[in-house]
């Protein structure tokens, strides 16, 4: 799960139930932190399927040279009407009109991985939250611009 991500990526196209070719509204390279453009491959839908709910994940964007998977966190909570809540023990998915906890995800480090029996496909696949204390640590391993750069392009 990312906050600063615009679209849901990943590598692996065996996490998809489905998946075609770009089409024109579709970006055709994703950005990283370093001006890197890694190619899209291709566009799919996913799933993440947990015992009492399942989760859609929208126009994810394939790029075999992407490292981490990645959520984007409010097309997550837009496309199925929920709300994120991170806290120093773990993750929270919730219904957004009742504020009930659907999922929990438990961590024992930095990152909040969702388990990988969660996907409906492959069960190797991971994606994660960098916790606050490591946020400018994994936005340069993920390819995301810190502080420094943006100051850096502001000028």
């Amino acid at each position: 799960m990312d906050s600063g991500a615009t679209s849901h990526m990943t590598s692996d196209t065996g996490t998809l139930s489905t998946s075609q070719s770009p089409t024109r509204n579709t970006p055709s390279h994703i950005i990283v932190g370093n001006g890197s453009l890694l190619p899209i491959t291709s566009v799919g839908r996913a799933y993440l399927h947990y015992p009492n709910s399942s989760f859609v994940l929208n126009n994810v964007l394939i790029s075999p040279e992407i490292i981490k998977s990645l959520i984007s966190a409010c097309r997550f909570t837009c496309d199925n009407w929920c709300s994120v809540e991170l806290d120093p023990f773990g993750l929270s998915v919730k219904d957004y009109p009742t504020k009930i906890e659907i999922v929990r995800c438990n961590s024992s480090g930095a990152l909040y991985p969702l388990p990988a029996d969660a996907y409906s496909s492959a069960a190797s696949a991971r994606a994660f939250v960098a916790s606050s204390t490591n946020t400018d640590l994994w936005h340069r391993r993920l390819g995301h611009l810190g502080h420094e750069a943006l100051t850096r392009l502001a000028q």
